[in-house]
């Protein structure tokens, strides 16, 4: 009976402590990723390079089988930002960059690869043009030598 209670207390314990302990350095983590990603936004640098040091040091602390996703250390910069602003106060003003509008992008993406095939077209439109313009020029050059462009015999 005393065997199932220390067992039952065990477990217990256990239950409560494990998540104290594995979610410390997902927070602590988190945590210096928005300090690296402010601190450098801050001092000048642009977007891509904050972000990569930041989301490089997330990934890094995680550990274990499942790395971070982009999606995921992006919410969890935000979140230590919105949740210790005054401790991160000058650095609300980069949070979009974190969370871009993904249809804009695709629309963008989709527009940029349309311009692309247009001027594709454009040029080989062109190039046909230019091909033919030099035939039509080779068959007039042939039909009128030197000697029929006399311009004194009428």
């Amino acid at each position: 009976m005393q065997r199932l209670k220390k067992k039952k207390l065990i477990s217990l314990a256990l239950g409560i402590s494990t998540p104290l302990i594995l979610t410390t350095p997902r927070v602590n983590a988190s945590s210096f990723g928005a300090e690296i990603f402010c601190a450098m936004r801050d001092a000048g640098n642009d977007h891509e390079s904050s972000w990569d040091a930041a989301y490089t040091y997330i990934k890094k602390q995680k550990g274990g089988f499942f790395k971070v996703s982009p999606k995921n250390a992006a919410a969890q910069i935000t979140e230590t930002v919105i949740r210790e602003k005054e401790k991160f106060s000058y650095c609300v003003e980069y949070l979009d960059n974190l969370h871009p509008n993904r249809k804009l992008i695709r629309e963008l993406e989709k527009e940029e690869k349309r311009k692309e095939k247009e001027a594709a077209d454009r040029e080989k439109k062109r190039k046909k043009l230019k091909k033919e313009l030099e035939e039509t020029n080779d068959e007039i050059s042939e039909e009128f030598s030197d000697e029929t462009l006399d311009r004194y015999s009428y």
